[in-house]
């Protein structure tokens, strides 16, 4: 699979699951656009100890290796080519989505190359899924929300379920990245959660 998706990872806390996200998609032959704001990668650091200072060896480390491919587009790169919606791509997802993020994308405004793309997917259409984490949520930040939901963007906050019973954190993480690759539109071979009904649902039971 050659399908172009643009992942965004902004300075909300939660960095781990933009990461799991594009090690997933890697794992089954995407081509990922990644882009990272600056204090995207500062939570790097705090939350799972990546050297921001060596950004392209951590992003290898991470990311390299596997069937997909990764493009990494510095932020400040606002002639990169997910800039212009005359390249190609499926999608985007920002995962995490700060508070901050999402109000210049719900207001228009392009001030860096990962608002511009989330503009680009707008103007041209494509399927845009934002990830908020942030809580407490004043009326701004539902305001901000209910303007790209009525947009047509897909709005996934970042909330667990336990009908599956998640005994890791790992568990925890695949549920909500299981949740953005369905909105996706992406089946995988092996879900990353169990579906509410599958096991009282098998054949003959």
């Amino acid at each position: 699979m050659s399908a172009n998706w643009v992942i965004g990872i902004t300075g909300a806390s939660g960095a781990i699951y933009g990461v799991r996200l594009c090690q997933v998609l890697l794992d089954h032959g995407y081509t990922l656009h990644v882009l990272i704001t600056e204090a995207g990668w500062r939570v790097l650091h705090d939350e799972l100890d990546w050297n921001a200072a060596k950004r392209k060896e951590m992003l290898e480390t991470h990311f390299g290796g596997r069937p997909g491919a990764y493009v990494y587009h510095p932020i400040a790169d606002i002639g990169a080519s997910v800039a212009s919606g005359s390249f190609r791509t499926k999608g985007m997802v920002v995962v995490p989505c700060s508070m901050g993020t999402l109000s210049g994308i719900a207001h228009g405004a392009s001030d860096n190359l990962l608002k511009r793309t989330a503009d680009v997917m707008l103007k041209e259409g494509r399927p845009l899924i934002i990830v908020p984490r942030e809580t407490p949520l004043h009326a701004i930040h539902l305001e901000n929300m209910l303007t790209l939901a009525r947009l047509g963007v897909r709005i996934l906050p970042a909330m667990p379920a336990f009908y599956n019973r998640p005994a890791t954190l790992a568990e925890m993480v695949d549920f909500l990245v299981g949740k953005v690759l369905d909105s996706m539109h992406i089946e995988l071979d092996l879900p990353l959660y169990r579906r509410w009904g599958e096991q009282d649902e098998q054949p003959g039971s």
